[in-house]
């Protein structure tokens, strides 16, 4: 995997318009990424769902939950299926709208300076084998075309404690970091 003018080379493109400008200088240099886990409808995998909900298509008729935030406007800049499958909806030089208010390290607004990485799963369900090799391979092209992520790696729920619970319990952070120790030797 490369990262190439904002694009990772192996990821699908799924635009979302939900997305906006960093800001300039360091205050808008990617330094961070954040693990979210997201399931639409909730506990169910696959399906699209997430990928029109971040195109802001999400059909408010085919579930109750749809109509209940069918009116969010959100992004992340990746999304990794149960299978393994990326699909990117916001390039990485601009600012998805994936972590809300949320502070890492003492500073606020962390869409400004991070990347949101999705995983098709929920708090409690183990995420799939295929989603951490995935997960590894992103991480370690991100951190090559962004130096200063270094080992700067967090969950929703640490930069937002309270208010997310994502990637939750159910995530391994122990296994990942093990394959990204082992792995690109």
């Amino acid at each position: 995997m490369k990262v190439s003018e904002g694009r990772l080379d192996s990821a699908c493109w799924c635009p979302s318009p939900n997305f906006g400008p960093r800001p300039s200088g360091s205050e808008g240099e990617i330094s961070l990424l954040v693990i979210h886990n997201i399931s639409l409808p909730p506990g169910q995998f696959g399906g699209g769902y997430v990928q029109r909900f971040f195109q802001n298509e999400l059909p408010v008729d085919e579930h109750p939950y749809f109509a209940e935030i069918a009116s969010l406007q959100v992004s992340s800049h990746l999304l990794i299926e149960r299978d393994g499958t990326v699909t990117q909806f916001v390039n990485f030089k601009d600012r998805a709208w994936h972590a809300g208010r949320s502070v890492y390290d003492g500073r606020e607004d962390c869409n400004d300076y991070s990347v949101g990485i999705e995983l098709e799963g929920t708090d409690t369900d183990a995420y799939s084998a295929v989603q951490y090799v995935t997960l590894a391979a992103v991480i370690r092209a991100l951190q090559q075309a962004y130096p200063a992520i270094g080992a700067r790696i967090t969950g929703h729920e640490h930069i937002a404690p309270g208010r997310k619970t994502d990637p939750g319990p159910a995530f391994d952070w122990q296994h990942l970091l093990r394959l990204l120790a082992s792995s690109g030797d």
